[in-house]
């Protein structure tokens, strides 16, 4: 069956390969630890104010893209990442690296409005009983990104043992640019018609100070204040795992080998939770807490397996102290274990964040909160992300990084329990509903607006807020 342009699967399918060929792209790089540098502390400072920027604007970045549109909004952000990835020609040639570091914190402006535009789409665009198998899609195509980018590094350095040299970083802003074409493909919400007939548009407010205000209540959502822990933690992870492990113990062909399985294992993850997340024979509370349950015991297992490999070693690079040295992928009796556990790093990291999307969505049917829900939760994201970077850079001792990670995600376990405990087989505000009003356009063609349903007695009113 043909899949129409203006259908919420082609719009998805086209953000989605956006995301691969950018935010994937820099995910593939950033896998490799420092950017594919031997000297990881010029990345790791321009991640830092990358996350930074990226708090702010992932939580205004909805009205950005509300004002500007999906469009363009998308498209100037993709070449924000080209533009990123191409200062690393200039740090390989200077061994500056102010450039790259300021360049990072643009890149966060950039990073915050596309994912605000993702995020808004892959919420507003699908139906209710669509938004599982929607996440799923997305969190495959974009974790493509990062295993093909991985392929790249690792095949042209695969004789090359010092940071990355200056045509990777071409080829990896050429298609950065290349996803800035593929955004200009993104449809007017307003146009977007689900296959049951139903508009798909994205949530707009009356003024930026009704939505201002909105945000701002954010703060006192018990919900949100719950699932804090969660948000700041979801991230936190990636530069311990990047840079303190992956760039401190092994060389740099098998840095880009881990990549290629790291973000394998998120794909092979995705699909696997959602299978549970999406069966329909289970209560959603059942399905929730059996994936809670996976989700921890299992994190917990990596982190333990991770401290054994931890006590070993306590610096990085070629100094590194690992027994051994460095570690290739062809020394099979040193490498299997390491690797594998990396493997498991990233799996681990797509249940913990595809549980952490699924449960935000069990909160709300209605879009216009979801997207605000999930702009806090990138928002408190990048806020863990722009310390955990700072870690890395200040070169904290390897093992406390460690110890501080399994102590977040052992922290951020009970509230979203609990959280779990509390959902229903119905979105949480079910007072909230989708009623469908006819668009002026076309006759018999329903356009989606959040509603909210006031109980009087035996007398229900209706109270319809506009999404256009």
């Amino acid at each position: 069956m043909a899949i129409r342009y203006h259908s919420p699967m082609a719009q998805m399918l086209i953000i989605s390969g956006v995301c691969f060929l950018c935010p994937g792209m820099f995910n593939a790089l950033n896998g490799l630890g420092g950017a594919g540098q031997l000297d990881t502390r010029t990345a790791s400072d321009a991640n830092s104010a990358l996350y930074a920027t990226f708090c702010a604007f992932s939580i205004v970045g909805g009205g950005i893209v509300n004002v500007f549109g999906v469009r363009y909004t998308t498209a100037i952000s993709c070449l924000i990442y080209a533009t990123y990835t191409g200062t690393y020609i200039y740090y390989n040639r200077s061994g500056n690296g102010a450039l790259t570091i300021a360049m990072g914190a643009a890149l966060g402006i950039g990073a915050g409005i596309l994912w605000a535009a993702q995020g808004m789409i892959m919420v507003s665009y699908p139906r209710e009983d669509e938004k599982g198998k929607y996440i799923s899609i997305f969190w495959v195509i974009f974790n493509l990104g990062g295993l093909f980018g991985g392929i790249l590094p690792f095949a042209i350095n695969y004789y090359h043992s010092g940071s990355l040299t200056d045509s990777v970083y071409v080829l990896f802003a050429i298609l950065e640019s290349s996803g800035a074409a593929a955004a200009l493909f993104l449809a007017p919400p307003t146009k977007i018609v689900r296959d049951d007939g139903s508009r798909a548009m994205l949530p707009r407010t009356g003024s930026a100070r009704e939505e201002s205000l909105e945000v701002i209540r954010l703060f006192k959502n018990k919900w949100m204040l719950l699932l804090l822990p969660m948000s700041f933690t979801s991230n936190f992870f990636y530069s311990y795992q990047f840079s303190e492990y992956n760039a401190a113990i092994f060389n740099l062909r098998t840095r880009g080998f881990n990549n290629l399985l790291y973000w394998l294992s998120q794909i092979i993850g995705s699909y696997v939770l959602s299978l549970l997340l999406d069966y329909a024979r289970w209560p959603r509370r059942r399905r929730g807490v059996y994936a809670m349950a996976t989700m921890a015991v299992s994190f917990n297992i990596v982190w333990g397996l991770a401290l054994l490999v931890q006590l070993r070693y306590t610096k990085g690079g070629d100094s590194t102290d690992y027994p051994g040295g460095p570690i290739d992928f062809k020394e099979t009796s040193r490498a299997a274990g390491p690797v594998v556990l990396y493997f498991f790093m990233g799996m681990v990291d797509s249940w913990y964040q595809n549980l952490a999307y699924w449960i935000i969505g069990t909160l709300t049917n209605d879009a216009c909160v979801a997207a605000r829900y999930v702009g806090f939760y990138k928002g408190i994201q990048s806020m863990g992300a722009a310390v955990s970077w700072q870690f890395s850079a200040r070169e904290l001792p390897f093992l406390n990084q460690m110890i501080g990670n399994w102590i977040l995600l052992v922290v951020s376990l009970p509230t979203m329990l609990y959280t779990v405990l509390q959902i229903r087989d119905h979105a949480m505000d079910d007072n909230l509903v989708y009623a469908p009003t006819y668009g002026d356009d076309q006759t018999g063609v329903f356009s989606a607006s959040c509603c909210e349903m006031e109980t009087m007695g035996a007398q229900t009113s209706v109270k319809y807020h506009s999404m256009l």
